[in-house]
């Protein structure tokens, strides 16, 4: 049984940083595509950044330059700096066998196999 696991999450002051690992296991799967999503209190989920590609496309536009995405394996990380408080939200992590042609493909089928997620809170 697929397991992906999330951790770092946690209360930061605006400005700070956070480090959010996540692993999967529990399955010979090749996971080809890995990310990162995020869910606000009363808002839509939305894609925060992901690796879909033989090429490491990595899908980020809202949080470029702030926020970077990294892969060991069946390990994928996000590294958060300059938080700001709209950046609060439950974060999980995502997992799919395929590669997407896009990021558009991405947001349109989704991945597959999902965390549990953490909370990240940035206090105004």
């Amino acid at each position: 049984q697929v397991q992906l696991v999330e951790s770092g999450g946690g209360l930061v002051q605006a400005g700070g940083s956070l480090r959010l690992s996540c692993t999967a296991s529990g399955s010979s799967i090749s996971f080809n595509s890995m990310g990162w999503y995020r869910q606000a209190p009363g808002e839509q989920r939305e894609l925060v950044a992901a690796f879909i590609s033989l090429s490491g496309t990595k899908c980020a536009d809202s949080v470029k330059g702030r926020f970077t995405i990294s892969r060991d394996k069946n390990t994928v990380y996000l590294q958060m700096n300059n938080l700001k408080p709209e950046d609060t939200a439950v974060y999980s992590c995502a997992a799919d066998p395929q590669y997407f042609s896009d990021c558009e493909a991405l947001r349109y089928y989704g991945m597959d196999y999902w965390g549990k997620g953490t909370l990240v809170s940035v206090p105004s």
